[in-house]
């Protein structure tokens, strides 16, 4: 046996989708009712667990032989599933095999190293990440069956207590032997539709390197993140006391029923000579600064009602595991265009930053439930809930964090790869790259807080808003004008930019010249350390790490312009397979983006002896000893990967009690 290709349908009264799988899986009536799996491509065969069927001696071992490759489709789901129902029958998930105590106390789920995930594969080549989505974007002979969301509903879940059904709360195969026939069938298909998928990919493997970062990935899950479910069960508390008082009081100054519906408070504005057709957060903060009262009191408890969420902390809450930690927080190549991770359930991704000063003090009153002293001492509890929000993640006891990130990687990575020396040479002299920026933008020095200082303010925001091809827009995306540029500067400004960094504009149309030559002519290009080619439907962008970016079906059409336009079928705005359009500047970003990526998967390899428990953008979140030196984990983040000669990176670092921002 050298591959065993597997799905299975489970039960359990966890929901699934809140809580994700390692809590699923500790449900006390958690059960697997369903195996289905193939030796070697072979027959499908499914196991009727749940009518008592049993798995053959030879398949169980093969689970934990790490030298049989183990293939699902979102494998994780399998071989968590599967790492509670041997644990269940008394079997060890010793990954040594050496029968030690602490080996077997430490293996709490399969050995991610036997695993291989053909959801990975379809993401790698650009496909949609699920099952029914690849089956028909390849256009396979056996797709997934539609019945399936309705056969799993019904056995796969607990069901309502009616007159009709006895007063049953689950649904078990003598129920309705039909539908448990139907349901084999599926997850035999599903089975089928993974084994083709394998096949019709077979001409483009995934690289051996690729195969590592995803084991990487599982091991960072596996380990999960402790949460302080103090603080997120009183910050949930204090929440809707807050909700409380801020309604009673808006109900008070308005006279209104429901403050918080936007038309009847539209209305009330509108009454006062204040007419407006958002009350979203932009609109309110531009209203505020003209507004008189009572409309600016209204505004102001609107403000910061609408802060008030605590949706982070109820998803701790549902996540968090029996140990008191978080698990399978991270998707492996969750964003298909660049490769990078993508965040679940919590999603340590977009976190708000903390700016409070006594960060300690306020967190410490919110443990304690003290609502009145936090009230007191500031002037948004909402606004402190929201701040609190990443330091509810915490080291195990005796233990700390330290949180290491690149610093300014994606500027470092688009100088590098366009042949922008000036910027590069500042980064190799440990220069702030926003006055870099500034002064080569506007011919004279400039300091951070000293001579010009000013001006970088304008370098900052030109660096962060024009790097993939942005224009006013961007700029006035990127709050421009909040930070007081005038409307009519923005323009200069990106001309500005644009003229100081000649090499990147001209790189941007390089690569859309490449696109476009590989396209239509299907012949290679390439571009420095970049490589652009066409083979069977798919236009492969190679980086310089050897890992290559992929692009289904594309087309050279014509924009709203009248230009040539590439175009190719993926994921849109719209959540739906559909054909989107792409330029030189969209392709460098991708480009740009899927290097920083391999950067960071580089450090996460030099850093695997390390417990990394989290990862956010182009940062790492490390739990480990008291006397663990920051340095040395930043020296070994900033290492140069061997594909990236010339490439000055630079990592900086902290220590903290609990995940904050520095």
């Amino acid at each position: 046996m050298r591959t065993l290709s597997l799905d299975l349908e489970t039960y359990s009264s966890v929901n699934l989708a809140k809580c994700g799988v390692y809590k699923y899986t500790e449900s006390p009536d958690f059960a697997i009712l369903l195996f289905g799996y193939a030796v070697d491509g072979g027959e499908v065969q499914v196991i009727d667990l749940a009518q008592g069927e049993t798995i053959p001696e030879e398949i169980l071992e093969a689970l934990t032989d790490d030298s049989i490759t183990k293939w699902a489709f979102n494998a994780n789901f399998e071989r968590v599933c599967l790492s509670r129902y041997l644990t269940d029958l008394g079997r060890s998930l010793d990954p040594f095999h050496d029968h030690h105590p602490l080996s077997q106390e430490c293996a709490r789920f399969l050995n991610p190293a036997g695993w291989k995930c053909s959801m990975v594969w379809s993401a790698y080549m650009g496909l949609p990440l699920s099952l029914e989505g690849v089956g028909a974007v390849l256009n396979l002979d056996n797709q997934k069956m539609k019945e399936g969301r309705d056969l799993i509903r019904y056995f796969c879940v607990p069901c309502k207590e009616t007159k009709t059904n006895g007063g049953r709360t689950r649904n078990l195969p003598q129920h309705a032997p039909d539908k448990w026939n139907i349901f084999k069938s599926y997850n035999k298909r599903d089975v089928g539709v993974e084994m083709a998928i394998q096949e019709r990919l077979q001409k483009y493997p995934v690289p051996d390197q690729v195969w590592e970062e995803y084991h990487q990935d599982q091991e960072i899950n596996d380990r999960g993140i402790a949460i302080d479910l103090e603080l997120a069960r009183q910050a949930v508390a204090m929440d809707a006391k807050s909700r409380e008082s801020l309604m009673a009081a808006l109900k008070e100054k308005t006279g209104l029923e429901n403050p918080n519906s936007v038309l009847q408070m539209l209305g009330w504005l509108e009454a006062y000579g204040l007419k407006t057709v958002s009350l979203g957060k932009k609109q309110v903060k531009e209203m505020l600064k003209t507004a008189q009262e009572p409309l600016k009191s209204v505004l102001q408890l609107r403000q910061k009602l609408a802060k008030s969420s605590v949706k982070k902390y109820q998803a701790m809450e549902n996540a968090v595991c029996e140990d008191r930690r978080a698990r399978g927080m991270f998707q492996f190549y969750g964003a298909n265009r660049t490769g990078r991770f993508s965040g679940r359930l919590i999603q340590l991704q977009n976190l708000v930053r903390n700016t409070i000063p006594d960060l300690s003090e306020a967190r410490e009153l919110v443990r304690q439930g003290n609502y009145e002293a936090l009230d007191l001492l500031y002037d948004s509890v909402p606004d402190v809930l929201s701040q609190l929000i990443r330091t509810a993640f915490v080291p195990r006891e005796g233990m700390k964090f330290v949180v290491s990130d690149f610093s300014a990687i994606e500027a470092r990575v688009i100088s590098w790869l366009a042949g922008e020396k000036w910027k590069s040479a500042a980064f190799a002299a440990g220069k702030d790259i926003y006055c870099s920026t500034a002064s080569q933008m506007f011919g004279v020095p400039v300091v951070k807080h000293g001579v010009n200082g000013d001006l970088r303010q304008k370098g900052k925001v030109a660096e962060l808003a024009c790097s993939y091809g942005g224009s006013v827009g961007a700029l006035k995306a990127m709050g421009a004008m909040d930070m007081g540029i005038p409307e009519e500067e923005l323009g200069p400004l990106v001309q500005s930019w644009r003229a100081a960094n000649p090499h990147i504009v001209d790189f941007w149309w390089q690569v859309d010249g490449a696109v476009k030559t590989a396209i239509k002519r299907r012949i290679p290009v390439q571009i420095n350390n970049l490589y652009f080619f066409c083979k069977s439907g798919m236009l492969f962008i190679e980086l310089p790490s050897g890992r290559r970016l992929s692009y289904v079906k594309p087309r050279i059409g014509e924009n709203k312009f009248g230009g040539e336009s590439v175009t190719y079928e993926g994921i849109g705005a719209t959540k739906k397979w559909e054909r989107l359009e792409s330029y030189g500047p969209k392709f460098v970003e991708n480009i740009v983006q899927g290097t920083a990526r391999d950067i960071l998967c580089y450090a996460m390899q030099t850093l695997r002896h390390c417990a990394i428990v989290g990862h956010v953008h182009d940062e790492l979140i490390i739990e480990c000893r008291k006397d663990m030196s920051v340095d040395a984990i930043c020296k070994q983040m900033g290492r140069t990967p061997p594909w990236a000669e010339g490439l000055v990176l630079r990592a900086d670092g902290y220590e903290c009690e609990f995940y904050q921002k520095d």
